[in-house]
């Protein structure tokens, strides 16, 4: 094939990137020649590469704007996936609004706005644009939650009040995965809040291969169909949990730098890589 393809991540002191040499080696079994280039390197020749993959530009909640003008430059010259405007709608999660598909029900604290909150048994409060659970907060205290919407909203961010849900420690939230529009994998993922804690989202220790229920991938292609059916989306994470009455629901559909779990499982990394060759 011989297509030169970058595969895009960050500065990463802590090598929390455990995918990339993966993903690197399936697209040189499928003759594709990856790069690893961080997306903020100002020597990089994106016309260069015929594609531009980007994958864990982990470091962008804090550079947004940045990272979105970036990401405009390098599809005014070469093919993007995910493409800029997917990029842009994605980064910031008000997209959950637009949904018809069910989600976790939110209540939505917008900058300039005082909380009046719902009384709830227990609160997850956290900024819409943020990243692996990053000034976020889970707390049975009401007043504690409107207090950090209160903040955020303060400091000119949209905030998301959601009720915690204890049917993510007993059945955990179920990620499926697709490449190219083509479901390839699914895992049981390590509950980011459970205890009170919060993990980065690379800290996948716990997670594990599963096989999803038809309801939940019946849910998953309905919200593709609905919000990453636009062409030039390489790929796409669900994730999904089951409410209370234990229907599923979204909790987040992931298109901008989605860790993949390529590891865990046979064949990912070579979906992957298909699906990129697909694309060029």
């Amino acid at each position: 094939m011989n297509a030169a393809v970058a595969y895009v991540t960050y500065a990463d002191p802590e090598g929390l990137d455990d995918e990339k040499e993966t993903a690197l080696a399936a697209w040189a079994q499928a003759g594709i020649a990856g790069t690893a280039v961080r997306w903020d390197d100002p020597a990089v020749d994106w016309a260069a590469f015929d594609l531009v993959v980007v994958r864990s530009a982990w470091d962008y909640v804090g550079r947004r704007a940045e990272f979105l003008a970036w990401a405009r430059r390098v599809e005014a010259v070469t093919r993007l996936a995910n493409p800029a405007a997917v990029l842009e709608r994605n980064t910031d999660k008000t997209y959950l609004r637009d949904l018809t598909a069910p989600t976790i029900p939110t209540f939505w604290v917008a900058p300039g706005e005082s909380p009046d909150l719902p009384v709830l048994g227990e609160y997850v409060v956290k900024p819409a644009i943020s990243a692996g659970a990053r000034d976020t907060v889970r707390t049975t205290d009401r007043d504690k939650a409107a207090a950090h919407a209160a903040r955020l909203a303060d400091a000119g961010r949209t905030a998301m009040v959601q009720p915690y849900l204890d049917m993510v420690e007993a059945e955990g939230e179920t990620s499926l995965l697709y490449f190219g529009g083509r479901f390839s994998h699914a895992v049981r993922r390590n509950p980011m809040l459970a205890g009170g804690g919060a993990a980065p989202d690379a800290d996948n220790a716990r997670a594990e291969l599963r096989i999803p229920d038809p309801d939940q991938v019946a849910l998953a292609e309905r919200v593709l169909a609905e919000a990453a059916g636009s062409p030039g989306v390489l790929y796409a994470r669900v994730d999904l949990v089951r409410l209370p009455g234990g229907e599923p629901a979204l909790i987040e559909l992931e298109l901008a730098e989605p860790y993949l779990f390529l590891r865990y499982a046979p064949g990912a990394a070579g979906d992957l890589a298909r699906a990129v060759a697909g694309m060029l």
